[in-house]
């Protein structure tokens, strides 16, 4: 297997502004000093697994219908010539229909060095259709990110660089 990419925590800083932007500015630095402390960076489950499971930084309860915007406190260092695809964990899909509200999640090379140090942010809904809630305890995995290589046009001649996540690069 190459070697291609490498798991970092944002600063402290980052993920508190992150977290009260998330849980609301009276959130208390004592708890989010303590999530942050706890993070835990993805890790494969064994060594024939494709994805990297992310893990909830808290508790998290979504009744059906409800939607939940997490910040990890994770960034990908990533080579050029690599992506990283974020997924919902496959067990909670099958059993509770658990989508990311973009699909799939795209994280560029290049995001590493954007504004908000590349912080990957997971928005996840229960879209069941049989009225389960889904409960996912803090330091469970609920994502899953798997790298892929990919190509680019004989043509292509991009130099700009990005300073963003969602819709920076279309702007």
């Amino acid at each position: 297997m190459e070697r291609i990419a490498k798991f970092l925590k944002v600063s402290f800083e980052e993920f508190k502004k992150a977290f009260c932007d998330v849980y609301g500015e009276e959130s208390d630095s004592v708890i989010e000093k303590e999530v942050y402390d706890e993070i835990k960076l993805p890790r494969r489950a064994t060594s024939g697994s494709a994805g990297y499971d992310f893990y909830a930084p808290v508790d998290i309860e979504l009744k059906p219908g409800e939607t939940a915007k997490i910040p990890t406190g994770v960034r990908a260092k990533i080579n050029d010539g690599w992506v990283l695809a974020i997924y919902p964990r496959s067990g909670l899909g099958f059993k509770f229909r658990l989508q990311l509200n973009n699909t799939v999640g795209i994280i560029d090379s290049d995001y590493f060095n954007s504004d908000n140090e590349g912080h990957i942010f997971i928005k996840i809904t229960n879209d069941t259709n049989e009225g389960k809630t889904v409960f996912v305890k803090k330091g469970d995995g609920f994502a899953q990110g798997i790298f892929t290589p990919f190509g680019i046009t004989e043509d292509d001649d991009v130099t700009s660089v990005r300073n963003g996540g969602f819709g920076s690069t279309t702007k």
